[in-house]
């Protein structure tokens, strides 16, 4: 008889990332990843003692997808900035599921929208807003966070209904944004 295939904390992983994508968040736990993985519960269960550490460590490798999504450039879209905030709708439509439970499961509950804006991801964007549009560090933060606003309001819409992405509806939405809330921060006339 051969030996049993070894499940591993990143079959297990792999697993709850299917759930969440297919049957949503609340369909997460030992019992569900233990039926997509054809085992019983003892091996989740060795890998995860509470079903709080398989949801975060889920939450983890989804973000994880999130984030190389998002930041894969688009060629078809030119502008990166502009490619970033077409590929978080995009997401969102493509994903909804994971991107509600990235994005709309509390996770932030007890953040303060400075600090969410405030966080080393955001950082990281802010470099090429400056030098791309010729704003300093306040005026580029100003300018990411309404630009935040929009996608993640447009995202969010089209993940919690039968709203269908429309790409160049957002490329022009988030284009006269983009300029919009430069012009603003710089003092001109808009």
């Amino acid at each position: 008889m051969p030996p049993k295939a070894k499940i591993t904390r990143d079959m297990i992983i792999e697993a709850g990332v299917k759930i969440v994508r297919e049957k949503g968040a609340e369909s997460l736990n030992v019992r569900q990843a233990a039926a997509v993985l054809g085992c019983s519960t003892q091996p989740v269960m060795y890998h995860f003692s509470t079903v709080s550490e398989l949801k975060a460590a889920v939450y983890a490798a989804a973000d994880e997808l999130h984030t190389a999504y998002i930041m894969t450039p688009d060629e078809s879209i030119g502008d990166p900035f502009l490619s970033i905030g077409l590929k978080y709708i995009r997401f969102a439509a493509e994903e909804r599921e994971l991107f509600r439970f990235l994005f709309q499961s509390g996770k932030f509950g007890d953040m303060s929208f400075d600090q969410l804006m405030g966080q080393e991801e955001t950082s990281s964007l802010l470099a090429p807003l400056c030098s791309g549009a010729g704003l300093d560090e306040a005026q580029a933060r100003e300018v990411f966070s309404v630009l935040f606003m929009c996608v993640h309001g447009a995202a969010s819409l089209i993940a919690n209904n039968s709203m269908e992405y429309e790409e160049e509806h957002f490329k022009q939405l988030l284009t006269r944004t983009f300029f919009g809330v430069i012009g603003a921060v710089r003092g001109e006339d808009v």
